[in-house]
């Protein structure tokens, strides 16, 4: 079954129909973490799924513009996803942070914004309070440099001790100008204001953009997911992609309630980018 018959709303068809139709000024939107990458236990360990860069590859050269907008280091993703000095990439970039730092395929190098304040002083008071909390074995803790994410998936009560932590950590954040932001078996304490709809936004600006796809799996990818939302009601063609899991997981119900196309975990966002690529070029 191709991607048409697969698209469940009609915005989704017309969307799909205005980036055939238009590839020239249209944006490819993805997330990184479980939407080209596999969720694993260990963040620093998680890599693109093998099909991503020969499917981008074939992709990228025959629309606008490909973005890669993750809360990941814009250089950590880059280098994940295996997009560095990649021939056929030249018009992909990874808006990092959440769109603070951005990582441009056709120099390698990164720019930056200023570090917000605030995060120095939670990474040095968040182990303090978790021990305080008594926090359960398999808590994990990932620096994002300008952010930092709690993981509760190793734990035995993932969602119980989300539920836990939530509170003291909101607390935590708040002292310090930074909001807590919740995700699947995650909670991460960033900058306020600072959003994938925002970064997508700028990005999408920027290039006087046309169609827009995103593909997106978790509650983070929500405000981009708004901003294509917005677009589509002033008549520009918009398709939202939900990237599922694929081990018996549900996907985040939010997303994928909003989503046009509900595709299985990165192996399934390989698959539709092959056909666009294909459809493209026939």
């Amino acid at each position: 079954m191709g991607i048409a018959e697969q698209i469940t709303s009609q915005a989704g068809r017309t969307g799909l129909a205005g980036l055939l139709a238009d590839p020239g000024s249209a944006v490819v939107g993805l997330d990184f973490d479980g939407t080209l990458a596999p969720i694993v236990a260990d963040p620093a360990q998680a890599r693109a799924h093998p099909g991503v860069v020969p499917a981008l590859t074939a992709l990228a050269p025959l629309v606008g513009s490909v973005v890669i907008v993750t809360g990941r280091p814009a250089a950590t993703a880059a280098a994940h996803g295996g997009f560095a000095a990649t021939p056929g990439l030249e018009h992909l970039t990874v808006l990092g942070h959440y769109g603070a730092e951005r990582w441009d395929a056709r120099t390698g190098a990164v720019t930056a914004a200023p570090p917000p304040p605030g995060v120095a002083a939670v990474r040095a008071e968040l182990p303090l309070l978790l021990d305080d909390l008594e926090a359960p074995a398999g808590i994990f803790v990932e620096d994002k440099e300008r952010a930092l994410a709690v993981h509760t998936r190793r734990t035995d009560d993932p969602d119980g001790t989300l539920a836990r932590l939530r509170a003291p950590l909101t607390e935590l954040a708040g002292r310090h100008g930074l909001v807590v932001e919740p995700g699947r078996m995650v909670l991460e304490l960033r900058p306020p204001g600072v959003d994938k709809g925002v970064a997508l936004r700028k990005f999408l600006a920027e290039r006087d953009a046309g169609p827009v796809l995103f593909a997106g799996d978790d509650l983070g990818d929500l405000a981009a997911y708004e901003e294509v939302s917005q677009r589509r009601k002033h008549g520009h063609p918009g398709l939202l992609v939900c990237s599922g899991p694929v081990t018996g997981e549900a996907p985040v119900r939010e997303l994928a309630d909003r989503a046009d196309l509900v595709v299985a975990g990165p192996a399934g966002v390989v698959d539709l980018l092959n056909e666009l690529a294909s459809r493209l070029r026939a």
